[in-house]
């Protein structure tokens, strides 16, 4: 019985992220098929504001825009600052809970404002520090993503075919101007295995973005669908019943707790600190510190997608490290969400 109801959550939350992925993948590849200027462009436009543009679409129900996020900056369209602001603003299953159990909307109000204002905060800083530091943001490497995923130039014909920047080794060895030259002359170039028609028309060109973001989007969930169901199975038989009481037995130790449950890569973590806060179980710290480090499925995309294991352990400390501190912050202040 738990295996089968592990198996229909998993579906149930899977199916929730299809859309938000697919339409994430539409976007990167229409990028793509623009030209490496127009991703520059967009990257260097939307880096300093993104932190607080992320924050703000964060803040909307489910991980959907977190996941979105997560795969944009796999790609490097958008900033790591933007990245942290999306995630930590992200409330997952946090309003529905609240909604459903009928708490009152200031105490709503109260909770995501916060959320927000930390996000936007630590976007911030972590943009200017890496500009401070590391220098201006990577360019978009969406191809390269590609390549990743196992596309690749089949047939290279030199000049226009290679306008895409595929890796094969004829294009690598056929200069930059000769490409743009030979360009304006082509009828179709192959890019990452898929044929980009200019001589189709708009409509080849749509044909092509749709079928690699479908591409992109099945292969995705399948893996966001297994290590769903298994972190379901996990949970249930843990059973959470025994992290309550834990929770309730260690006061202190729960800002640190929920901070962990958070970093769990499934709405389950969300729905449990949110109805243990609810019961009188958690503290108003220990709860921010769960929300704040908590992602959905938006830490799986990442390690999912991002080739950079370090950079995603790096991220994953930040949410926690950032949750913990504020935790601490609330609980020592003595405010209380109410």
């Amino acid at each position: 019985m738990i295996f089968l109801e592990g198996l229909w959550d998993a579906v149930l939350d899977t199916a929730a992220l299809v859309p938000f992925l697919f339409a994430t993948y539409l976007v990167m590849e229409a990028i793509e098929h623009a030209g490496l200027g127009a991703s520059e462009r967009l990257i260097r436009r939307a880096g300093k504001a993104g932190p607080i543009v992320g924050a703000l679409l964060g803040v909307v129900p489910q991980c959907g825009f977190s996941a979105m996020a997560a795969t944009l900056y796999s790609v490097r369209v958008v900033t790591v600052g933007t990245l942290l602001a999306v995630m930590l603003s992200t409330s997952d299953e946090m309003l529905p809970v609240f909604v459903a159990q009928g708490a009152p909307a200031s105490l709503i109000g109260e909770i995501l404002a916060l959320k927000v204002i930390v996000a936007i905060a630590c976007g911030l800083i972590v943009d200017l520090a890496f500009r401070i530091w590391v220098g201006p943001p990577e360019a978009p490497a969406i191809h390269d993503f590609c390549e990743r995923e196992g596309c690749r130039c089949e047939e290279c014909e030199g000049g226009a075919a290679c306008e895409a920047r595929c890796a094969c080794d004829e294009c690598e060895a056929t200069e930059a101007a000769e490409h743009e030259a030979e360009h304006k002359h082509a009828l179709a170039h192959e890019h990452h295995g898929h044929v980009h028609a200019h001589g189709g028309g708009a409509g080849s060109a749509v044909k092509v973005i749709v079928t690699s973001a479908l591409h992109h989007t099945v292969k995705v969930t399948i893996f966001i669908f297994l290590v769903t169901w298994g972190i379901d199975l996990l949970l249930e038989l843990v059973g959470h019943d025994v992290i309550a009481v834990f929770f309730a037995q260690n006061p202190v130790s729960a800002i640190f707790a929920a901070a962990l449950v958070g970093l769990i890569p499934n709405c389950g973590g969300s729905v449990i600190i949110s109805e243990l806060f609810l019961e009188g179980t958690l503290g108003s710290g220990a709860l921010i510190a769960g929300l704040l480090s908590g992602t959905g499925v938006a830490l799986l995309v990442l390690f999912r997608a991002n080739r950079h294991a370090g950079q995603n352990l790096a991220i994953m400390a930040t949410l926690f490290g950032v949750g913990v501190l504020v935790g601490f912050i609330v609980s020592a202040s003595g405010f209380v969400f109410a």
